[in-house]
Order: structure tokens, then C-alpha cells, then sequence
């Protein structure tokens, strides 16, 4: 079966009709964006909230795609020297194509899911397999309906894939694991990500396990056995090929003689010492997620214990960095849950500077159960001893009205982040060190570009 698609292979795998053009064009790059859009892609038309591909068609063959797939009706003696295909559903074709490109390999397939860690840890094993295949992985944040299928487009001669796989609602990572198909499942852990959709963590546990809905038969679940929700969920079911790890759970494989620094954690596992060049607890869980899924890939020691030294963050994921006073900046506000929260807090606190800041932004979609949140967001401020708080948004000022019923004097509520720089303007010292965390749409990015 030839691992290269042709207009007319693609008629029909996704039932479209060639309404104009060469059936002939072999097809290896996609794209569903005309900004970024490179030469030689085929583009395809996705109907969004707020915008419809189909009107980027002329925009599209202007900058060199090969042809387009569209879901609508067009002029086509606009297009007689294109290549144009009629589908019903622009998003469904995409993920058809994804399923047929994805069947046509028989390599492993991980796919990583759960409320915290999800892109660290995806990349973090991306970076254990690479020491043994050539590895394709998810970029940035592409783990929806839409970006989980152009990633498995992109397969070529790769010989492994690692996917991320997001989710908002039940029901949405049981269509991406079918169409990933993995060989092996990651859930890092359930916490309160989305609880506002889904009512409750158990909720959130059933949307996370919808991973085994396309699990291979053969296939292997990983979990993090010092989660509650999934320890619990492990102790009562009867299923073979589960894989756990953990610090504090009797489990598979366990991280002991752990060491954590300002910017690196260390543990021992099977008389080996492994090295995170990051900071915080959940990176050691990270790690040993990437350790297990190298084991059971048959990876040297050597090799697994090479790629979790050698792993990167994705920007702006608990990224580490000192301005040209000496500042240290913890940047981490891609996103935000209560969880994750928690452990850039508990990263802030082990800082040796001066003095501890701690900037941080509304958490979005949580319903109901928002202000129970920010305030237990608030007592770990004050658990962490952190010296300065600096809140931003509406649901943040919980964080701070808990911090100062706990005895947290240091405190300043913003409701933008312009207030936020200027307090930080004043407060901050070259021996300060300071945390951004937010939910992504704060655009806490305003606050971190200022700080020099």
C-alpha cells in the first residue's frame, strides 16, 4: 500500500468529487491555514466559530497549494487550471485522510492525555524515543479534532509518533484515540482542568480514559498510580497491560532518593540516576512516565536516562529565565488549573532569591466551582511562603482574599495587567524571584515581555 496520497486516493477516502484538475497530484503536505500555508500543501477549508476556509481558496492557490478541498459550493471556471475537491464535511475529510495515513503504519503510536503536563510530558517521551526512532510528535498545543489529524498527515518515513490529546467535553478524546489508534496510553493524572464542562473529577476521569476507546488490542495504559481518581480506578478494575508509576504508590516503577534543585530534579529508578534539567515534583512524574514507555519499547537505560536529560520545554511552560538585573522569571501561562497552580508555587517556594513573587491570573472554565479554586489556589500562596501576591481578573481576587485571611499581608489585586507591571515595576528587586501563571486568555505575555 504506497504511503503517498493522490488527489484521486484522497476522493475516495473522504466520498469528494474532483470538480476540476489533475487527479494525478500526489499529495504530501497539508494545511488548513492560508497565513502559514507553504507551497506545495494542500490546503483544506475548515469551518470555525468565527471563520470559514472556504473563502481563503483564491488566497490559498495564490500562495502555491497543489489543490483544494473544500465543503461548499464554488465557481469553478474561476479555477479551470486548479485542482479542486468537493466534500461534505471539511473537518471529517481531514480526519479521514488522518485515519488512512495513520493505518498505513505499522510503528508505535503514543498518545498522552490527562488535566496537568500533558505537552511536557509528550514532549518529554518525544525525546526518549528519538535516542532509538525517528519520531514525529505533536507541535505546540495541536491536540484537538483538528490538530491531532494534521499531525498524523505529517507522517513519512517517521518510525514512532507521540500525540497530545486535549479535550473540553466528553466524548472528544474517544474521536481522537480512534483516529491515532495508539499502541500505547499515557494519562498523567485527572485533576479540575474543564470541571465546569464536565460537573465533576470523576466526570473528568471518564473523559480521560475514552484513551482506551482506540487503544490497540495488544496495547499498554501508563498511569500515574499517585493519583487518586486513577489509583483508585486501577484497584477496581480486572484488565491486563497497565503500567504504573509513581513516588508514593507501591507501582511498576518508582522514583526514590529524589533530589530537587532551583532548575533541575534528580531520582534513582532501577539503580539508575536520572536527571531533569527542569525544576518542580511533577517533572520527576513526567520523567517517569517517559521511562516506562521506553522500557517498554525495549530502549537502553542508557538511551531513556540520554533523552530525559536532553528534553526541552515548549515555551512558555515553566520556563526559567533571568533578566539582565539578575531577576529570576518563572514563565508558566499557557495555561492554568488548580493543580498545576499548586506546583509552580511549590517550584517558587524552593527559589533561594530574596524575595518570592508570585503574579498570578484568573483560571478560565471552571464554573461552579471557581472561587472553591482560587481559594485553595489562595492557602497554597500562604503555604508556599510566598512573599509578594499580585493577583489579575475577577476570579483571581479569591486567590488574594484567601491569602490575606490566612495572614499574607504583601498583597495587590489588579484588574489588568497593566496595573500588575507597574506594582511589579515598584516591587520587584534583581534578587526577587517571580512567577507568571494564568490561564492562557489573561495574556499574561503583556506582564512577562515587560519585565527587563
Amino acid at each position: 500500500m504506497s504511503k503517498n496520497l493522490s488527489i484521486n486516493d484522497i476522493c475516495k477516502i473522504c466520498k469528494g468529487t474532483l470538480l476540476c484538475g489533475d487527479g494525478n497530484i500526489i499529495a504530501n503536505k497539508f494545511s488548513i491555514d492560508t497565513r502559514t500555508l507553504e507551497e506545495g500543501s494542500i490546503y483544506i477549508a475548515i469551518k470555525g466559530e468565527s471563520s470559514d476556509g472556504n473563502k481563503y481558496v483564491n488566497e490559498a492557490f495564490t500562495k502555491g497549494a497543489l489543490a483544494c478541498i473544500i465543503d461548499e459550493d464554488i465557481d469553478t471556471k474561476k479555477y479551470i487550471n486548479n485542482t479542486i475537491i468537493k466534500v461534505e464535511n471539511g473537518i471529517k475529510a481531514l480526519q479521514d485522510l488522518a485515519i488512512y495515513k495513520r493505518n498505513l503504519y505499522n510503528i508505535p503510536v503514543v498518545a498522552v492525555t490527562g488535566s496537568v503536563g500533558k505537552t511536557s510530558t509528550k514532549d518529554i517521551i518525544a525525546s526518549v524515543l528519538s535516542q532509538k526512532f525517528d519520531v514525529l510528535k505533536t507541535e505546540g498545543n495541536f491536540n484537538n479534532h483538528i490538530g491531532l489529524p494534521l499531525t498524523l498527515l505529517n507522517l513519512k518515513n517517521h518510525t514512532a509518533v507521540v500525540v497530545e490529546m486535549g479535550m473540553n467535553h466528553q466524548g472528544e478524546i474517544s474521536i481522537l484515540s480512534k483516529i491515532a489508534r495508539p499502541t500505547i496510553a499515557v494519562i498523567t493524572n485527572v485533576g479540575s482542568s474543564h470541571i465546569g464542562n464536565l460537573g465533576s473529577r470523576e466526570n473528568i476521569l471518564k473523559a480521560k480514559l475514552e484513551i482506551l476507546d482506540g487503544l490497540q488490542e495488544n496495547g499498554t495504559l501508563i498511569i500515574n498510580n499517585d493519583n487518586d481518581l486513577l489509583h483508585n480506578w486501577n484497584q477496581s478494575v480486572n484488565r491486563n497491560n497497565i503500567c504504573t508509576y509513581g513516588i508514593e504508590n507501591t507501582s511498576d516503577f518508582v522514583a526514590t532518593n529524589i533530589s530537587e534543585g532551583n532548575n533541575f530534579s534528580s531520582f534513582i529508578i532501577d539503580n539508575n540516576k536520572i536527571k531533569v534539567h527542569v525544576a518542580g515534583r511533577h517533572f520527576i512524574y513526567n520523567a517517569l512516565s517517559a521511562y516506562c514507555v521506553g522500557k517498554i519499547l525495549q530502549i537502553e537505560d542508557d538511551k531513556i536516562i540520554k533523552g530525559i536529560s536532553k528534553f526541552e520545554l515548549t515555551s512558555k511552560r515553566m520556563e526559567l529565565k533571568k533578566t539582565d538585573t539578575g531577576m529570576q522569571v518563572i514563565a508558566d501561562y499557557y495555561n492554568a488549573s488548580y493543580e498545576s497552580m499548586k506546583m509552580a508555587l511549590e517550584v517558587l517556594s524552593k527559589s533561594n532569591a530574596e524575595t518570592k513573587i508570585a503574579v498570578l491570573g484568573d483560571m478560565l472554565e471552571l464554573g461552579n466551582f471557581s472561587e472553591e479554586l482560587h481559594k485553595k489556589v489562595g492557602t497554597c500562596v500562604k503555604d508556599n511562603n510566598i512573599d509578594i501576591l499580585i493577583t489579575v481578573g475577577k476570579q483571581a481576587k479569591y486567590i488574594a482574599k484567601q491569602a490575606k485571611d490566612l495572614g499574607l499581608n504583601d498583597i495587590y489585586m489588579c484588574s489588568n495587567n497593566q496595573e500588575a507591571v507597574e506594582i511589579l515595576s515598584k516591587k520587584a528587586t534583581p534578587k526577587s524571584s517571580i512567577l507568571l501563571k494564568a490561564s492562557h486568555g489573561m495574556h499574561f505575555e503583556e506582564i512577562d515581555q515587560s519585565i527587563k
